[in-house]
This record gives structure tokens, C-alpha cells and sequence, in this order.
């Protein structure tokens, strides 16, 4: 599958943006969805995720009450909305698609697209 991310741009703190991730072909709605993030000099970590039916979710506990994951099957997209944007928001968006669990490792990666809080 492939992954195709954007909706990240430069915003004030306190503003909400919603990133998306297009996938390609038929099999969206049987991987587990998520989002990750890096940011300059830092390691990539867990955002969020959402089971292939929508049903479970997951945050990281940074973003726990800010962020929200969803998706849509018959669109093959998921989205991130982010709300309450701090500057520690500050990075690289990427998507990430897994049979198993997302937070144990991706099986498939998106390109990322930059997100910028400015204070």
C-alpha cells in the first residue's frame, strides 16, 4: 500500500489543523492506521492510532485530549485533528499502515508532511 500524506502547514499556537493520509488500493480497511511524528533532532514517536474498523483508538499521552484519529473506508483516508496546537507540536507528520499493532511497528510508511507552530 501506498501513502500519501498532506494538510500540514504553519499555524499560531492555539490553532487546529487536520492532516490527511490518502492510501492506494482495495485492502484500506483491513490495516490498523496511525500517526507518528519527528521532529528536528528528536526521534520519530507514536501519535495516535485507529483499528481497521474504527472502533479502537489510541493516543500518546502528550496529545491525549488535543488530537483526534479517524478515518474513512470509503474514502481509504485517515485523518488527524489537531486542536490546541502548542510549538512542542512542531514536526513531521508521517502515516503509517500495520496488520498488527500500529505502536509495535508499521508495515507501511507515508512521506510526512511538515506541521509548524509558531508561538
Amino acid at each position: 500500500v501506498q501513502l500519501q500524506a498532506s494538510g500540514g502547514g504553519l499555524v499560531q499556537a492555539g490553532d487546529s489543523l487536520r492532516v490527511s493520509c490518502v492510501a492506494s488500493g482495495r485492502t484500506f480497511s483491513s490495516y490498523n492506521m496511525g500517526w507518528f511524528r519527528q521532529a528536528p533532532g528528536k526521534e520519530r514517536e507514536f501519535v495516535a492510532a485507529i483499528s481497521s474498523r474504527g472502533v479502537g483508538r489510541s493516543y500518546a499521552d502528550a496529545v491525549k485530549g488535543r488530537f483526534s484519529i479517524s478515518r474513512d473506508n470509503a474514502k481509504n483516508t485517515v485523518y488527524l485533528q489537531m486542536n490546541g496546537l502548542k510549538p512542542e507540536d512542531t514536526a513531521v507528520y508521517y502515516c503509517a499502515a500495520a496488520f498488527g499493532s500500529v505502536v509495535a511497528g508499521p508495515d507501511y510508511w507515508g512521506q510526512g508532511t511538515q506541521v509548524t507552530v509558531s508561538s
